[in-house]
């Protein structure tokens, strides 16, 4: 037996033994969800700009900025029939920004503090007010995003927003901060490096600096400015945002953000009560109830304060950025308090590293976590050519036991546009890892605005390069912007290539959130047609998905010239858990439904012929009728 044949029987073994517990925990989700969830995460400032300058460190007035009132009703009625469930509005809370809103009692921002001109989402000024470049009247900013709040639930669509626990803007005021609470950092006391209550870490006596700016950098491209002096004033200086201990921090560093005090020591033990061994095991009531009567470090209880006030306002969810900065007893003391407010709100964080997945999923009382360091980053090596699809099924193995728990994604604000040169260099090529990432597991599956028409990030917008689309600069989307189609919101300016491009992310996203399979079982059909199928390969990808109503068998051409035919083969122990008896079989392409070809079981084994073309999948239906 080669060891192909080895792993093929492993996988076939681990999977069956595994099914028990895989039906255990699909009953269990089903009880709570009866379809998958689609996010569509859009840059805010980004999304109704028509603007279409693009001058390297424009101006707002220069290159434009979109507002809340861009999400109109047919806006939002066109994401939501994209197939979309949730929202998330990046960059709404008040960060730093260039642009002068003092004439509105908003203090100006230090271009030496702050990158690019329209400043980081993720340098949070003012937790309790929203980013005044979103609001045709900044005066009346809070009340417009509350309204889109309501426009969104209207259409059908659950609301996110960004918490971001591990940093706040080097210059964080909080004005907004309700009567009876504290913005961050007001009671510290700054003579020492730490205290559990202070919000912040301390140099004392010492000031901080400007990074030393490289390779040419300068604020604002070098454009003169009143504030851009190389200097602020902060002192004693404070740790910066990524760690850094050093009063005057590199330029690679997180140099515009300070990091939040959670009760870790400088020497990096805590300064906190510590959750018991076994509650992993415990329900989110259990975690609220164990905090209840502890004492806890300052900057949890304001950031609880704060997640409750966006619940209050309608939000139904959040993005935890850099989450596993941030201790889990923190996600545990945070989360239940959540939960307790909104037990179905919808819970995101941003976690890279494999070892912690699980706690801060069960410990932590996160709902979902970023697969990125496994199946973003297996699909994206795939796409590029060099990856093989073998890979998948191990990954899928691997995460069995918290894959509803993984988030599944091929764009977002970090990462590179997958049309862009450096990453897959054309749009389609995402298609068939779309098709997976979608559809191999009861995960929600997020997409980023201007991915369904294949944006490829081209701008050089100042501080952010091109490959990713800037989210530090105002700048127009062209792609995108074709698709709004001076707000008309109907891809009137699309190539034909684009609008195609759009139906596929369509149909596809629309047949998730309706499928019952797609909540039920997984097996891996991969590796056993290795082993048995004639010109079957490792630029293929197939597996199977059921309930008990809906059958589903799902095959993808990740190779971007070659055409595949074979005999595709379901094994003998899939075939007896669907009950299905010798005989011919119809099934239907859900993507494109015009493809049906029959399935043949003889001996227990099911044959399907399968022609498909480069980039092309297929998710077929069986016929129980």
């Amino acid at each position: 037996m080669n060891n192909s044949s080895i792993f093929s029987a492993m996988l076939v073994i681990l999977m069956i033994q595994g099914c028990a517990k895989q039906n255990e925990n699909k009953q269990m989700v089903a009880k709570k969800k009866v379809r998958k969830e689609v996010v569509y995460q859009v840059f805010t400032r980004l999304f109704g700009n028509t603007n279409t300058t693009n001058k390297p460190w424009g101006t707002i007035e220069e290159n434009g900025v979109g507002k809340f009132s861009d999400f109109s009703e047919k806006a939002l009625k066109e994401i939501k029939d994209l197939g979309v469930t949730y929202i998330w509005y990046t960059g709404v809370p008040h960060h730093d920004v260039i642009t002068d809103y003092s004439a509105y009692g908003i203090s100006n921002d230090d271009p030496d503090i702050v990158k690019g001109r329209a400043g980081s989402p993720y340098a949070v000024k003012d937790y309790y007010n929203v980013n005044p470049d979103l609001a045709d009247n900044p005066k009346n900013r809070l009340a417009e995003f509350k309204a889109l709040i309501d426009r969104s639930h209207k259409a059908g669509l659950k609301v996110l927003i960004d918490i971001v626990p591990n940093h706040v803007a080097r210059n964080y005021e909080g004005k907004s901060t309700p009567d009876g609470l504290e913005p961050f950092g007001a009671s510290d006391d700054t003579s020492v490096e730490y205290k559990r209550d202070n919000n912040f870490y301390y140099i004392p006596n010492e000031a901080f600096k400007v990074p030393e700016w490289q390779n040419g950098y300068l604020p604002l491209g070098g454009e003169a400015h009143a504030l851009a002096d190389g200097h602020f004033d902060e002192n004693p200086a404070k740790w910066t945002g990524n760690g850094s201990r050093m009063a005057q921090p590199n330029m690679n560093d997180w140099y515009e953000t300070v990091k939040i005090n959670y009760g870790v020591r400088p020497d990096g033990s805590y300064d906190f009560d510590r959750l018991p061994e076994g509650y992993d095991l415990k329900d989110y009531p259990k975690h609220y109830e164990f905090w209840s009567n502890k004492d806890v470090p300052s900057s949890w209880v304001k950031f609880k304060d704060i997640a409750l006030y966006w619940l209050e306002m309608g939000v139904d969810g959040f993005r935890y950025d850099m989450a596993e900065m941030v201790p889990v007893e923190f996600w545990s003391y945070m989360n239940s308090h959540i939960k307790m407010s909104n037990p179905n709100a919808f819970l995101l964080a941003e976690v890279y590293n494999p070892d912690l997945y699980r706690d801060y999923i069960f410990k932590g009382k996160m709902d979902y976590l970023y697969d990125k360091v496994e199946m973003y980053d297996s699909l994206k090596h795939i796409m590029q050519g060099h990856g093989w699809t073998d890979h998948i099924p191990v990954v899928a193995n691997n995460l069995k036991d918290i894959e509803h728990h993984m988030l599944h994604f091929l764009e977002n604000h970090d990462e590179q546009r997958i049309a862009s040169p450096d990453f897959a260099g054309d749009a389609k090529k995402g298609k068939p890892a779309m098709v997976v990432s979608a559809t191999i597991s009861t995960s929600p599956t997020m997409i980023y605005f201007g991915q369904e028409v294949g944006e490829p990030g081209n701008e050089n917008a100042g501080f952010g390069q091109p490959t990713r689309t800037s989210i530090f600069d105002y700048i127009g989307v062209p792609h995108h912007q074709r698709w709004i189609n001076d707000k008309k919101f109907d891809g009137g300016q699309l190539s034909d290539e684009e609008k195609d491009l759009r139906q596929f992310y369509k149909s596809l996203l629309n047949f998730t959130i309706n499928s019952e399979a797609l909540m039920g079982n997984y097996g891996d059909i991969h590796y056993y047609n290795k082993d048995h199928t004639e010109n079957y390969n490792h630029r293929v990808l197939s597996f199977v998905r059921w309930s008990a109503n809906e059958k589903l068998v799902v095959v993808s051409n990740f190779d971007a010239t070659e055409t595949y035919g074979f005999e595709l083969k379901i094994p003998k122990e899939i075939i007896s858990m669907w009950l299905l008896k010798d005989g011919i079989y119809g099934l239907k392409d859900q993507l494109y439904l015009n493809y049906e070809p029959k399935l043949i079981v003889e001996g227990g084994v099911g044959k399907v012929l399968i022609k498909i073309a480069p980039l092309e999948s297929f998710i077929l239906k069986l016929n129980l009728d």
